[in-house]
């Protein structure tokens, strides 16, 4: 299966060109500091004026990550070889040359032909180099045959495909002039300074502008021009009243706090509580995986207030929370113990050069007693090995873009115990290849007793809920009501439980509405999505005021559905002004098929029908692989009783996508609904096939198999699916219920007392089991 790579330093995001030049120059920042006075808009002054008073940092940027994430391309910034260099790849062969001073290469197009295409921009420079091409309705393009700038030596020196093992045609969505490559939606934001996308819909054009080309001073501290009026002394005089010095957000640390070691400890801890997390939220901007929602980014504001964060899905993270995709950092160091002692980023990191404080176990040295765990007695391994040091343990790195490794920043203990009971990775195998788990388990508690291994992690629940284990419910509310987990550990097994509520997770998620956490609140409140709409209503409608956004966004979607006659007047006002603001953010992300699958919704919660159905067609002619927006058109059509057209929207995705099941199932339910039996059975089973790891659809299948006569084959698929999906309820009901119909009421008993386990206090269970015996 191919996999989404993202480009370096965004989260999930997407669009741009006319030929190679962005309008530029200064703009208004309408997101201003929050002040008694009333001030004037700070606008970008650029790093020039920076420099005047802050030349040290200015001389430790240059040359930086930074610095050098974009440049035009020219001889002083091109690393790769554009001497008639040529790669070839599944067939296709990209030749690199150079005309006229400038840079092309020669690859397949957008129509899978061969063609000419000129080099804007180099993008990043170590330890790859991508280029960006100009599209004449604003895209930027990155292509994903790139330079490795390595040394020879090391493997470098040579062009790569960041899919080396996988074609991708010019019709796939992760070819280089698909969306996934894109640069003003995937990149921009996190690569210039002062950046507004700026997609216009209504012609499908970009009109992307910035102030600088790079990662600037500006970038970070949010626009300068009232800082540079306290320094001179100038302006309305305000700025001089802030304790920000008149920048939006302070990034040094002025609470007087420091690392000490307190008694006998060989950690340090800070002398005072550090509560400010706006350097870490600051950095996290760009350094997390997260999807963009508003153009009003406020420096030193809540992130999730315009940027909604990944949690540790399936897709991106490992059980326990280790890294597993490009997921950058933001969101392991929320899991990391650190993190909640009040670590910042430049306590590790120097700010402005982007490179470690110090070599090797030295940047640890500060905060952990050398002499108590830079030794053979704490690290069990040879002094000046690669064992002893150590982010080899506690900061596992994986490759991404094939050649550039990234650490993880969670800063666990290595848990080979874990290995054993989830197959999670752990850093002593990673190293030591020859062993398994249970040989580095045994090491660990050779080392430091078996207390450690016997410790419940949130790991457990996580792979418990992904994989429908019976203890899933219990392990997720323990995680969900820990208080001592990371908001993010707290979210993830909140937005897990929708396929296990019971009566203590209910509970739950009362509590989870009103933690402290805007994570933990966002995700408790999609939990809710599928429970009573009064207990819906009565939990999440004061979140419609939150002051987070994205708590906002959540609670009017999962409250929408909510029928109008039980909202109090006041709580239907605020619900109107959610799904406005919905809307918002679904248009500033309309250059993506998505948000026009959302924009879909919206539209059918207003009984605009007719809209609804445009935005569905928009989504699939942006994106003729997106079967989502296949399926809600489908559905619109099955809302209007014209189940014919649906029939062929359904069709035409699975030829768009042949192999994904959610367009089997979806047409076995239409043909169901049409009492085309025969061929509906055969779809549900294609997508049961297609999907061995959705019970739901063997659940579906397995009734619908009951439902036609066929109750030998239904208990097959269904027993089967039990085998898999051991925690999931429906199939233990369907199990019950099937064999109580065929008169077996010892099997019939046998499953229902396997369900009852799972819901000991759920009343449909009781009486089912009263009525069988």
């Amino acid at each position: 299966m191919k996999k989404l790579l993202i480009l370096p330093l965004i989260g999930l995001l997407l669009i741009a060109g006319i030929y190679y030049f962005f309008s530029r120059g200064d703009r208004k920042n309408t997101a201003t500091r929050p002040s008694a006075v009333a001030l004037s808009p700070a606008q970008y002054v650029g790093r020039e004026t920076c420099a005047g008073c802050h030349a040290d940092q200015e001389t430790d940027w240059k040359g930086s990550h930074h610095d050098l994430a974009m440049q035009p391309a020219d001889e002083t910034t091109v690393l790769g070889n554009f001497a008639d260099a040529s790669f070839t790849h599944f067939g296709v062969t990209s030749t690199f040359y150079r005309r006229d001073g400038d840079y092309f290469v020669r690859t397949d197009g957008p129509d899978g032909k061969l063609r000419e295409f000129r080099i804007a921009y180099t993008f990043g420079f170590e330890p790859l180099q991508q280029y960006l091409i100009a599209f004449p309705d604003g895209r930027y393009q990155a292509l994903n045959v790139c330079w490795d700038t390595r040394p020879a030596i090391e493997g470098g020196q040579r062009w790569f495909h960041l899919y080396p093992d996988e074609e991708i045609p010019h019709d796939d969505a992760l070819h280089w002039t698909g969306p996934f490559q894109n640069w003003n939606y995937m990149c921009a934001e996190c690569h210039s300074t002062n950046l507004d996308k700026n997609y216009q819909a209504d012609t499908g054009r970009f009109d992307t502008t910035w102030s600088e080309i790079n990662v600037s001073c500006e970038a970070c501290h949010g626009p300068g021009s009232r800082h540079r009026e306290w320094a001179r002394g100038t302006g309305d005089g305000a700025a001089k009243e802030e304790a920000g010095l008149g920048l939006p957000v302070t990034l040094s640390k002025q609470d007087g706090s420091e690392w000490v070691f307190l008694g006998e400890n060989h950690t340090a801890r800070l002398s005072r509580p550090r509560k400010d997390h706006s350097q870490v939220e600051t950095c996290g901007r760009c350094h997390s995986r997260r999807v963009g929602i508003a153009a009003d980014y406020r420096h030193g504001g809540p992130l999730a207030d315009t940027h909604r964060i990944s949690l540790l899905a399936e897709n991106l993270y490992h059980a326990d929370g280790q890294i597993l995709e490009e997921v950058y950092v933001y969101g392991s160091f929320l899991q990391s113990r650190m993190y909640r002692e009040g670590v910042d980023c430049t306590d590790c990191h120097d700010p402005h050069t982007t490179r470690l404080k110090a070599e090797g176990n030295a940047v640890c040295a500060p905060c952990h007693l050398p002499e108590k765990f830079d030794s053979p007695d704490h690290h069990f391994h040879a002094e000046a090995s690669s064992g002893s040091e150590c982010v080899a343990c506690h900061m596992p790195s994986r490759n991404y873009m094939v050649v550039d490794p990234r650490r993880d920043h969670s800063f666990r203990v290595p848990r080979p115990d874990l290995s054993v009971k989830i197959g999670t990775p752990n850093a002593c195998t990673d190293c030591h290849k020859g062993q398994d788990p249970s040989w580095a388990s045994g090491k660990l508690t050779e080392w430091y007793g078996s207390d450690r291994s016997r410790e419940f992690h949130f790991g457990q629940a996580i792979h418990a809920a992904r994989n429908w284990l019976p203890t899933a419910e219990a392990d997720l509310a323990r995680v969900a009501g820990d208080p001592e987990a990371a908001g993010i550990v707290r979210a993830t097994a909140f937005s897990l439980l929708p396929g296990f509520l019971g009566p203590q997770t209910l509970g739950l998620l009362n509590n989870g509405v009103r933690d402290p956490d805007p994570l933990v609140r966002l995700a408790s409140l999609t939990a809710l999505e599928g429970v009573d709409p009064r207990v819906r209503l009565g939990m999440a409608s004061p979140l419609l005021q939150d002051p987070i956004r994205t708590v906002r966004l959540e609670a009017s979607r999962v409250l929408a559905s909510v029928p109008a006659d039980l909202f109090t007047p006041e709580q239907r006002t605020a619900l109107q002004a959610g799904l406005e603001e919905y809307g918002e953010a679904q248009r500033f992300n309309a250059d993506r098929a998505e948000s026009h699958l959302n924009l879909g919704w919206l539209h059918i919660q207003r009984g605009e029908m007719e809209k609804a159905e445009q935005e569905y067609r928009t989504a699939i002619r942006m994106r003729s692989s997106f079967t989502g927006a296949y399926i809600n058109l489908a559905d619109l059509y099955r809302q209007l009783g014209k189940d014919q057209e649906g029939e062929k929207v359904l069709r035409d995705a699975q030829q768009a996508t042949p192999d994904d099941p959610d367009a089997h199932h979806a047409l076995g339910l239409l043909l169901v609904r049409q009492q085309r039996i025969s061929e509906a059975i055969d779809e549900l089973a294609r997508g049961a096939e297609l999907g061995a790891d959705m019970p739901y659809y063997s659940y579906v299948l397995g009734i619908a198999l009951h439902s036609t006569g066929e109750t030998d084959r239904a208990l097959k698929v269904l027993e089967e699916a039990h085998e898999r999906f051991p925690g999931f309820r429906e199939i233990l009901f369907g199990l019950t219920t099937i064999n109580r119909d065929r008169g077996d009421r010892e099997a019939a008993l046998r499953w229902a007392e396997k369900l009852l386990a799972l819901s000991p206090r759920d009343p449909r269970v009781q009486n089912l089991i009263t009525n069988l015996k």
